[in-house]
């Protein structure tokens, strides 16, 4: 067996964070649930929900990914996860939601921007107006 490449160990070791951060939301998922419903659930049964959550996140990621390369894109977008979504009414309604709140938000923070910097503006060329006015009497006093 050849040594790993420096790359392809830290890709390794990343992926191995990354399954051990879906186990461990798994396992506190699955015990507010035992909590809330009076059940148990099992080590192994943990692992298999965090195991299959795992992989359909790689299918998730890989069929994003094809969505925007389709799109002639390199940037997934929420059209893209909206695609993604299409078969679950209620994901798909959530997410549609959540991101026209977004744009909303995003709108909003637009305009608010918009008036700052025309008020700046605005503010400044007063100051100017002011400060050629001193200067005018200066030049008129020095006369």
């Amino acid at each position: 067996m050849e040594p790993l490449g420096e790359q392809e160990r830290e890709r390794l070791l990343h992926t191995q964070r990354l399954k051990a951060a879906v186990h461990y939301t798994v396992g506190c998922l699955c015990q507010e649930v035992a909590e809330d419903k009076g059940i148990q659930f099992s080590k192994q049964t943990i692992a298999a929900i965090s195991e299959i959550t795992f992989r359909q996140c790689e299918h998730f990621a890989k069929d994003l990914e094809m969505f925007a390369r389709h799109g002639k894109r390199t940037v997934i977008n929420s059209e893209d996860v909206k695609l993604l979504a299409r078969r679950s009414n209620s994901l798909l309604r959530y997410i549609t939601q959540k991101s026209e709140e977004l744009a909303l938000n995003n709108l909003e923070q637009k305009e608010r921007k918009k008036k700052k910097s025309s008020a700046a503006k605005g503010r400044r060329t007063s100051d100017e107006q002011v400060e050629a006015a001193m200067a005018e009497s200066e030049d008129s006093n020095m006369a």
